[in-house]
C-alpha cells in the first residue's frame, strides 16, 4: 500500500530544507534539485508540490512571514488586556513582543537570516517583492501598535526610528554576531524603547 502523505505537511518540510540550505548557504545556492537533496527527496517529488522554483521561493518567503505573524499573534494573544498590566510588565511586555523580531536565538537567527536572504533578493524579483512590502508593513503596523499606547509627540518619526533600529539589529545580528550578540541587541531595543517611555 503507498505511503500516505500530507500536501501541507510536505510543503512545510520541503521549506525548511530550503531554510536550512539558505541559512547554510545563501539563497543563491536554492534550486529544486539542491532543496530536494537537503530534504532528502527526489526531484520529482519536489515538483509535486510545487511547480517551479519561481513558486518554491515564494510558498517558502510566505512561510517564514506566517510563522513569526502566528508567533506575534500567539504573544499578543497571551497578554490579553494591558490595560491591566503595571507600567514595569507593559515596558517588558512590549520589549519581549519586538525582540520576537531579532535574532536572539538559533531559530530566530535562522528565520532573520533567510528572512533577509528573501528581501535583498526581492530587490530584484518582482515575483518576492509583494511579499517583502507586506512584511515591512507588518512590522510598521507591530511597532506601531506597540507604540500607540505611548503618548509621543510625533508617533511616525518614532514608529520610523523604532522600525529601522529593529531592521539595524536584525542585519548586524546576522552579518556580525561577534559585535552585535543577542544580549547587546535586546539591550539596545530594551535601552530605546526606555528612553521612549520617558519622553
Amino acid at each position: 500500500m503507498p505511503k500516505i502523505v500530507d500536501p501541507e505537511s510536505r510543503r512545510a518540510e520541503v521549506a525548511d530544507a530550503l531554510f536550512r540550505l539558505a541559512v547554510r548557504e545563501g539563497l543563491h545556492r536554492v534550486s529544486l534539485r539542491t532543496v530536494a537533496a537537503e530534504a532528502g527527496l527526489n526531484v520529482g517529488s519536489v515538483r509535486h508540490y510545487f511547480d517551479g522554483q519561481a513558486e518554491l521561493m515564494r510558498f517558502a518567503m510566505r512561510t517564514v512571514i506566517d510563522r513569526v505573524s502566528a508567533r506575534l499573534t500567539e504573544k499578543v494573544e497571551a497578554l490579553g488586556d494591558v490595560g491591566r498590566l503595571s507600567p514595569a510588565e507593559r515596558r517588558a511586555a512590549r520589549t519581549e513582543l519586538l525582540a520576537e523580531l531579532l535574532p536572539l536565538d538559533d531559530a530566530r537567527r535562522a528565520e532573520v537570516t533567510v528572512f533577509l536572504e528573501f528581501a535583498v533578493a526581492s530587490r530584484t524579483d518582482e515575483r518576492l517583492a509583494d511579499l517583502a512590502r507586506e512584511a515591512a508593513s507588518g512590522t510598521r503596523a507591530l511597532v506601531r501598535r506597540v507604540l500607540a499606547a505611548l503618548d509621543l509627540d510625533d508617533l511616525d518619526t518614532e514608529v520610523r526610528r523604532l522600525t529601522a533600529l529593529i531592521d539595524g539589529l536584525s542585519l548586524n545580528g546576522v552579518l556580525h554576531p561577534d559585535l552585535w550578540s543577542p544580549a547587546a541587541a535586546l539591550s539596545a531595543l530594551r535601552t530605546h524603547l526606555d528612553a521612549l517611555d520617558q519622553s
